[in-house]
């Protein structure tokens, strides 16, 4: 029977399907905030190591630059077709992808950036976290003494907000998990509070594969509380110059509560929940837990956070 790690890479992550990387490919939000990171960062000359490669776009970016990519990939078709997609574009010749496992790889020599991009909203399904922790210990074994690379993305924002979600469709009620585009208004999404920052991951430092979080949050708005919406903003770069930074921010998550909860302007829920990164989306929504407080004006600001102040 599969581990969970390996039943979860036949869909996921190393084993997205090929027809899945054209999505990847047309998404201008991904690749052209990936692009200015990657161009941002790598310098004439650098070495780089991207760690689940898929078609070998953000290897080839790098490559514009970096006089040596390592870029590994798991899945053997995807291996053959990373390297026939790069033979026909420029510089693809300084990209040499690798058939092998990311959990497993170091690269012969030491390298000055480490691109993976393993990311799913909150941090589920998909071994980003794991995969570069388990990177830098074997990465300072490998090499003792020597600078850790920068990582692309340097960091991960996770935020939850309180959502009246509508879940007619055609007359059938059917609450179900939602992807929803960033920023896109729709008559069935009701926000009834600010989101909270609840996770930063920052991959100069060691992280927990474990996330645990309890905290308050104001309603601002009286409806029905029905899901929780997860936000997943990820830091592909920072800009010291300007004190800015270069993002890409995942679909939002909506996931339906086991029981909608009447609530009040002025209301403060409190909210609970713990899962593993890179585990099921169910381990997730499975531990919600939510209760409402009566009216409270001093827990007003309490673990309230913007994802744009964040």
């Amino acid at each position: 029977m599969l581990v969970e790690r390996e039943a979860e890479s036949c869909y996921l992550g190393q084993f997205i399907p090929l027809q899945y990387h054209h999505n990847m490919l047309m998404d201008a939000n991904r690749m052209d905030n990936f692009k200015a990171a990657i161009q941002r960062h790598v310098f004439e000359g650098a070495r780089v190591l991207e760690l689940g490669g898929g078609t070998g776009v953000l290897s080839w970016f790098a490559a514009q630059s970096a006089s040596k990519v390592y870029c590994v990939e798991f899945n053997p078709d995807m291996v053959t077709e990373a390297r026939r997609l790069l033979s026909m574009n420029h510089h693809g010749d300084r990209v040499e992808v690798i058939h092998a496992d990311a959990f497993e790889y170091l690269p012969p020599e030491p390298v000055d950036f480490v691109i993976c991009e393993m990311i799913h909203v909150a941090m589920l399904r998909e071994k980003q976290v794991e995969v570069i922790e388990n990177f830098k210990h074997r990465y300072a074994d490998k090499f003792p003494g020597v600078k850790m690379p920068v990582f692309i993305p340097e960091a991960i924002l996770m935020a939850v907000q309180p959502l009246q979600q509508r879940y007619d469709f055609s007359g059938y009620q059917a609450p179900i998990i939602q992807f929803q585009l960033g920023g896109v208004f729709t008559a069935d999404t009701l926000e009834l509070g600010q989101p909270a920052l609840y996770k930063v991951i920052d991959f100069c430092e060691p992280n927990d594969l474990w996330v645990h979080w309890e905290g308050d949050m104001l309603i601002e708005q009286s409806g029905k509380l029905s899901a929780l919406r997860f936000i997943t903003k990820n830091v592909l770069a920072v800009v010291m110059e300007t004190n800015s930074t270069i993002d890409w921010l995942n679909h939002y998550m909506a996931l339906p509560l086991a029981q909608a909860i009447d609530v009040n302007a002025g209301d403060v829920i409190r909210v609970s929940f713990q899962y593993r990164t890179g585990g099921s989306i169910d381990s997730l929504q499975n531990s919600i837990q939510v209760s409402v407080n009566a009216a409270s004006q001093h827990a007003q600001s309490h673990g309230r956070l913007s994802m744009a102040e964040a």
